[in-house]
Parts: C-alpha cells; structure tokens; sequence
C-alpha cells in the first residue's frame, strides 16, 4: 500500500475495476503495447514501414478491416502518424473497447513472444485491480488468480467435446456485451458429462456415471459425497442446477462458480483415471 494510501490522501480502491477502467490501468496496456509490439517495428524516415513490416502490416489491415472495419484506403505508409492516430484514440475509448483493442492485437499479431504479451498483461491488469484476465486468449471477466489457473489447466488438458464445452462456457461467459451466463452453466455441466461417459466409455445419466466413476477411481469416502454434492447440482431432475437455471437471477457468479468447480473436476478426474482412458 502506497504512503498516501495509508494515510488517506487517496482513496483506497476497495472495488476492483469492473465497468471502468482509470487512467493507470489504460496507461499501463497502452505501456505493454508499446514495448511488446510497437517497439518491434522497423522505422526509418523515407521508407515504407508497411514494406519493412509484412506482419504489421497485416496486423494493421485485419485491424482496418475487422476491427475498426474502416476503409483500407486511409491507412497511411508512416508509422508515426499511424501510431500517433492508434495512441490518441487509445487514450479517449471507452474502457471496453481498449480491451477488445488488446485482445484483438493478442490474437491476430505472430508474436515470437506471444505468451510474454498476454503474461504482462496479465500482471498489470492484477496489479491495477482489474477484473478481467487473459484466459486461453480471451480477456475474462475472472478475478481470483486461482480460478484462472484452473480453467486454463482444464482448457489445457481437456479434449474433443470435454474442452469444446469448456471454452465455450469461457467465451458465453466473457461476452461484455451480450453474456449468456444460463448457457454458460450449461456449458460447464455438458463437460463434465462428456469426461465422465468418455472416462467410462459408457452411457447413462450423470448419476448412474459419476457412481461408476467413484468406484473406478476407488475415492476416499468424503471425496465420494464430494462427488455426490456435485451430481445435485448437475441433475437434470431436481437438484439444484434445475433450481439455478430456473431462477430469474442466474448471474456472473453464478456462471463464474460452475466453470470453476466443473474445470477442477475435470482436473480432477484427467490426474486420477488410467491415462488409458483419460479423454
């Protein structure tokens, strides 16, 4: 905590940054910007900086075409006057177009350090307070470093459907405009269907399986009504999913916690079961 923090001459920022975003948090991706991208170009007066910079410049294009979808007439040869227009609307966005911005630039540049990029990224969106995180290339709405860990191992792990349903919970999850946070959940819980009947190699209901699933891993009793605990709020029936997905205030939350617990489930499951079987 900073001097003038710990003596009450600002604010301490007890809310992390959800709708908004300050000028050290913008600062700070525009500063990560600068010296993992911009910094990389090759720029001397009286040259084309688009001819020196073939990926740039492909950059530029998708961003003219995709991003601003502005016409690709008006992009200009000089790169301080293409970064001098970039910079000074970077500065006057609002909070979520300079992460579409980011993402944007995080998925379509071929970075020899990409992962350098999304990990700076990353550390300054905590350290500004930030509620929103890079995660499998999508900037989410996740905020406890832990969860993120366990999402992303899932993704990295999960296969086929199992990893098809979990990123797209992720994305129904993160979508700033429109989120679909009852499909999200039942995104979630089709992962874990599909890892349990792939584990098994077998069909029936979720109940039937995961039951199956515990003697095939031999669990410890508390872990078995772990597992159990989780079967009430997968079921389709009576459990409490079908009492979430019928509430009228399914929310982040809500969405946010079931990605969690079916990706350390997931987790779970693929470390546990024969690598034979793991899906």
């Amino acid at each position: 905590m900073r001097f003038s923090e710990r003596h009450n001459l600002i604010p301490v920022r007890e809310a992390i940054q959800i709708d908004s975003m300050d000028i050290e948090l913008r600062t700070s991706l525009w500063n990560v910007l600068q010296l993992c991208v911009w910094d990389h170009v090759t720029s001397y007066s009286g040259t084309s900086f688009f001819r020196m910079n073939p990926e740039v410049h492909r950059l530029f294009i998708r961003l003219w075409l995709h991003h601003f979808k502005r016409p690709v007439d008006n992009l200009d040869d000089n790169w301080a006057i293409m970064i001098g227009r970039i910079r000074q609307e970077f500065f006057n966005w609002e909070w979520y177009e300079v992460y579409d911005f980011v993402e944007f630039v995080a998925n379509n540049y071929p970075y020899t350090d990409g992962d350098s990029y999304i990990n700076v990224c990353n550390q300054y969106l905590e350290r500004e307070c930030s509620a929103y995180r890079f995660v499998d290339g999508l900037i989410t709405k996740i905020t406890d470093e832990q969860e993120v860990a366990e999402i992303e191992l899932a993704l990295e792990k999960a296969r086929g459907p199992v990893r098809t349903h979990l990123r797209r919970a992720l994305e129904l999850l993160s979508d700033r405009e429109t989120p679909d946070y009852r499909n999200s959940i039942k995104e979630s819980i089709s992962a874990i269907e599909s890892l349990v009947a792939i584990a098994l190699g077998q069909k029936g209901t979720l109940g039937q399986l995961i039951k199956k699933l515990e003697d095939e891993m031999g669990l410890h009793p508390a872990l078995r009504a772990a597992f159990s605990n989780l079967y009430g709020y997968t079921s389709d029936e009576s459990g409490i999913r079908h009492a979430i997905l019928e509430s009228t205030t399914v929310d982040f939350e809500d969405a946010k916690f079931f990605l969690v617990v079916c990706s350390a489930f997931a987790n779970f499951v693929t470390a546990k079961i024969p690598i034979r079987k793991r899906p």
